[in-house]
């Protein structure tokens, strides 16, 4: 079966694809469909929400979306949802940029403790909505460390996971991520929605 994900993100579909084994992911511009929103919303949910609805409405059929950001309490929460455009005022773009420019803003902070956190959004049709946020705690190291996972991660010390983002496999982070979890909570729903799903898919 198909699922839409409201993303025009490559990297992002092979990792919903290791999320949801079941399901042929799909990006809008995969069919043609132009996708592009403003997240102007004030949480991870409500991100998330713009991006499925969004998507919903243009499709019709079942779709998926997340949104997610580090929260670092000694930064009061930032760059939370923000984390992609961290930095962005100061014309910083890669990832490196951003995680050097949070490690440079760090300096002499004792506290270092922060969060992944992941909102994400099924809807099935336009009546049954399904939402879950999910967090995984650590803390921001001194040094990058690690050349797997992307983003924050070789920045980031996943107490669970007893390591840094950068050095766990996928196979790791498939179990220890705020996406996986939130990913893990869904999957439950689309079992239980799946005769469901699949009509609403083979509607004209």
């Amino acid at each position: 079966m198909k699922l839409y994900l409201a993303s025009n993100n490559e990297h992002k579909r092979q990792e919903f694809k290791e999320f949801f084994k079941d399901y042929e992911i799909i990006l809008p511009k995969d069919e043609g469909i132009d996708f592009d929103v403003d997240e102007t919303g004030k949480s991870y949910v409500e991100n998330a929400l713009l991006k499925a609805e969004a998507l919903y409405s243009i499709i019709r059929k079942p779709c998926i979306a997340d949104d997610s950001g580090l929260s670092v309490k000694a930064l009061d929460g930032g760059p939370g949802i923000y984390s992609a455009r961290y930095g962005s005022d100061k014309g910083l773009k890669t990832d490196k940029e951003k995680y050097e420019y949070l490690l440079k803003n760090m300096e002499d902070v004792e506290d270092r403790s922060a969060k992944f956190i992941c909102a994400m959004v099924l809807i099935v049709d336009e009546n049954d909505k399904y939402v879950v946020e999910k967090s995984v705690k650590g803390y921001i190291t001194k040094e990058p460390t690690g050349s797997l996972g992307f983003g924050y991660d070789p920045v980031f010390f996943n107490i669970e996971a007893n390591e840094v983002g950068g050095n766990l496999t996928t196979r790791e982070k498939n179990t220890y991520s705020h996406r996986a979890k939130a990913a893990f909570f869904i999957n439950s729903i689309l079992e239980k929605e799946k005769i469901r799903i699949c009509k609403e898919m083979n509607k004209n």
